[in-house]
């Protein structure tokens, strides 16, 4: 390859990579190209292990980095006829899960050809395939799972969502005709409008709101598949209903609750992600319930507020602190639930440490890995849940 064309091809490389879903910015593309010239690598393994080096930061992106490489600098150009030998390869939804990769490869080199391609018979057949799932199929599909396609048509689900709460009687009352409180400042005021000589009961009620909702979301390495897809449900919420506070954690605790009520869910995405530091890094879940409990506490939780905690647990400081920080925000809180993707695995057991320290403190313990488990967790809300917790698992 020509020195002078190393920067494109690493440009369109990179491209291939980001539509696949990994996260690669322009830093990571200048770093590779400058990685490249100072290692002077002549054999394509050279190359292969200088490119994995920069633009890889976890271990489960490289099997799509080995795919990706394999065909992109076979053919840079991505021609018809590597299109054509990538599809008949590509699996159904009962594939392998070290299978389940190739399809994002697949959607993301389709995206690159599609704008260039013909609206003729050959394309409607591609795109036929890309929405091959169908829409209760997608409901119950693991969001780690889903192909650049599915993630997009979730997305869209997503949006039109809500999370219904419950309605919880106030301190102060309002007029009510058939209330069994009768309102004596208002009843002077009517009579004093009427001469005094008649004089009208006003009765009163008391009043009926929804809760505040304060969500805390972990975006560790762990989550990040998970968290991102929440993280759209919670701005179809937060622009449907007030009093909706929402806080993400990994090692440090950053409140989002302004960003996500933009209405354009693309803009508060990115406004999201120009406001977090700490995006699939570590998790210190004791350390930042603690500075939640500190600084946030009394001003998002002073009004018998629901909270969701969504994590798996895993903390790196080995639950250090963390059983206090959850008694203590459970108290302050009118229930508390745990979501956890974890839990969609059967044969899930309280082994690690954070776990152990989270459970005994929740009301409620819930699954939050696909579609349906969102739609579970509003009609379970929704229902006669105040303050009744459910029935115990055996590993609680």
């Amino acid at each position: 390859m020509s020195e002078g064309r190393l920067a494109e091809n690493v440009m369109h490389f990179a491209r291939l990579l980001r539509a696949a879903g990994l996260r690669i910015g322009s830093d990571r593309v200048i770093d590779c190209v400058r990685a490249l010239e100072i290692a002077g690598a002549q054999r394509r393994d050279d190359w292969y292990w200088t490119m994995s080096a920069v633009l890889l930061s976890r271990q489960e992106q490289r099997p799509i980095f080995d795919q990706a490489f394999q065909i992109f600098w076979r053919d840079p150009k991505l021609t018809e006829r590597m299109m054509q030998m990538l599809l008949p390869q590509a699996y159904g939804r009962a594939a392998r899960p070290e299978q389940q990769q190739s399809q994002r490869l697949t959607d993301a080199l389709f995206s690159q050809q599609r704008e260039a391609r013909e609206k003729d018979a050959e394309r409607l057949d591609i795109e036929a395939r890309l929405t091959f799932s169908s829409r209760e199929v997608l409901q119950r599909m693991d969001f780690d799972t889903m192909s650049a396609a599915e993630l997009a048509e979730a997305k869209k689900m997503i949006a039109r969502l809500r999370l219904p709460l419950p309605m919880i009687r106030t301190r102060r009352f309002r007029p009510e005709r058939a209330g069994r409180r009768i309102d004596l400042r208002a009843t002077l005021r009517e009579s004093l409008r009427e001469g005094g000589d008649i004089i009208a009961l006003v009765r009163a009620a008391p009043g009926e709101l929804h809760p505040p909702l304060v969500v805390l979301c972990d975006i560790s390495g762990s989550m990040n598949p998970y968290s991102r897809m929440f993280l759209h449900f919670l701005h179809a919420i937060t622009n449907d209903r007030d009093r909706v506070s929402v806080f993400v954690f990994g090692t440090r605790l950053t409140n989002i609750t302004r960003q996500l009520r933009h209405r354009d869910v693309d803009v508060a995405m990115a406004k999201v992600a120009d406001a977090i530091k700490d995006w699939s890094g570590g998790t210190r879940i004791g350390a930042s319930l603690r500075e939640f409990n500190f600084k946030w506490a009394r001003r998002t939780l002073g009004q018998n507020a629901c909270v969701l905690l969504v994590s798996d647990g895993l903390d790196r400081e080995a639950g250090e602190g963390l059983g206090e920080e959850m008694e203590r925000l459970a108290k302050s809180s009118r229930y508390l639930v745990w979501l956890n993707p974890l839990l969609r695995y059967d044969k899930f057991e309280a082994r690690p440490a954070g776990v152990r320290a989270i459970l005994p403190h929740v009301d409620l313990f819930l699954p939050v890995h696909n579609l349906k488990s969102l739609v579970d967790l509003a009609k379970t809300l929704n229902g006669p849940m105040a303050r009744q917790t459910q029935e115990k698992r055996a590993w609680k």
